[in-house]
């Protein structure tokens, strides 16, 4: 049945949250939710279809189709949710929205700031109707502070918070990231304080107002190298630094990203000491390895270059996974750099661990999705209920939970308040 419990054994299915949220900051937190069986209803602009959240409708597609309910992003990260479709700006669907709320414990958004107030859903309005709603926000800058007014996406929040200036490579500009890294960063943070404050209201009865920044989520990643300029006043970047590839703390080489047989393959290996070294000597096996400026780290690291080229002229005559295999049997840490598809298909833990479970979507079929990567012995998590197409649970959330009739759903559909 499409209403039926995503997780109903779970240790949130006590829960239900009204869920503004989305794109991937908002909605990936409540992924998790839905995950651990709290009823996590997403609401939906019936005007644009859904879609002031961009990700709605956008390929990947899982085959030649296209629409509004087949975007596989948006797909991936509303997996266990309702979904409902209020227009925010009719008073009918206000009401409508009001009455929701009324059910809730928890309330999530991450528009930009201030912009829930202005529809008429502060913290301070809803809390009068629900003293104990935890209510939930996220955004760029957070709601407090000279930047709380600023918009944001995932790479400008990068940007912001320091991560783009960290990346890249020796004396070249920053690199950032490919994909919205602090997107996806943010969710986890705000499902942890949603949690957190869950806790506090079983135990006082009192819920809270939680505010995230992706910003300074992304701060608090960079602990070494505040504490490097803080203690040794050594700035990230510097002649040498940053260098992705090679270990600093505690330094190892050889320590990199080595080419191997075939298009765009490759290998990481991390020599960790001296130990290594000897083990890794009698797996080479040429007249270089042997060289006597070689044996000790201090001279390893004064010809790194050196050694790295050496070490890509033996590597890039294998198979990547036989040598890693080749590699780990002799106790060196060795790994393929694997490629999505081998990492999703090919690869056996993956499979065995359970990290993308399958799904029956209304109109895409069967899809697989991301799971998540913790199992809970008594308390696990669970997947077993597709995205939501547009509107598609309207008539149990409003009809089986708020009590409307037939009559009143199709009478607000034709209003234009759902």
């Amino acid at each position: 049945m499409i209403n039926e419990p995503q997780n109903p054994a779970g240790p949130l299915a006590n829960i239900r949250v009204c869920d503004f949220s989305g794109i991937l900051a908002g909605a990936g937190a409540t992924k998790f939710l839905a995950a651990f069986g709290a009823e996590v209803i997403r609401i939906e602009d019936p005007v644009r279809q859904g879609r002031w959240d961009m990700i709605r409708g956008r390929p990947p597609y899982v085959d030649e189709r296209s629409g509004i309910n087949l975007g596989g992003g948006w797909n991936n990260h509303n997996v266990g949710k309702l979904g409902v479709t209020i227009n925010l700006k009719h008073e009918r669907g206000k009401a409508l929205a009001w009455r929701l709320i009324e059910t809730c414990s928890v309330l999530t958004e991450n528009f930009a700031a201030g912009v829930l107030d202005r529809l008429g859903f502060s913290y301070q309005a809803v809390t009068r109707v629900r003293p104990e709603m935890i209510y939930a926000t996220n955004c760029g800058f957070g709601h407090t502070g000279p930047y709380s007014t600023y918009k944001s996406m995932g790479p400008i929040a990068q940007a912001a918070s320091g991560l783009t200036f960290a990346s890249g490579l020796p004396d070249q500009e920053p690199a950032g990231y490919g994909y919205s890294y602090m997107d996806h960063t943010a969710a986890y943070y705000m499902a942890m304080a949603i949690m957190m404050a869950i806790h506090y209201r079983n135990r006082t009865g009192e819920g809270q107002y939680v505010d995230v920044a992706a910003t300074e989520a992304g701060a608090v990643l960079h602990g070494a190298a505040v504490l490097d300029y803080t203690v040794n006043r050594r700035p990230q970047r510097r002649h040498g630094m940053p260098d992705a590839n090679h270990s600093h703390s505690p330094a190892m080489a050889p320590h990199n990203i080595y080419p191997c047989i075939g298009d765009d393959n490759w290998i990481a290996i991390a020599c960790r000491n001296d130990v290594d070294w000897l083990a890794l000597k009698n797996e080479v096996g040429t007249s270089w390895v042997n060289d006597a400026g070689f044996d000790t780290l201090t001279e390893r690291l004064a010809r790194e270059t050196e050694l790295d080229a050496l070490m890509a002229s033996w590597t890039q005559g294998f198979d990547k996974i036989e040598l890693s295999d080749r590699l780990q049997s002799a106790a060196l840490p060795a790994a393929p750099v694997r490629k999505p598809g081998e990492r999703i298909d090919g690869d056996a833990n993956t499979s065995d661990w359970g990290l993308w479970p399958s799904v029956q979507h209304t109109e895409m079929g069967e899809v697989r999705v991301d799971g998540i990567p913790a199992h809970l012995s008594k308390t696990d998590w669970q997947m077993r209920k597709a995205s939501p197409c547009l509107g598609e649970d309207n008539d149990y959330v409003f009809g089986e939970l708020l009590g409307l009739s037939d009559r009143d759903i199709d009478a607000l559909r034709e209003d234009g308040a759902i």
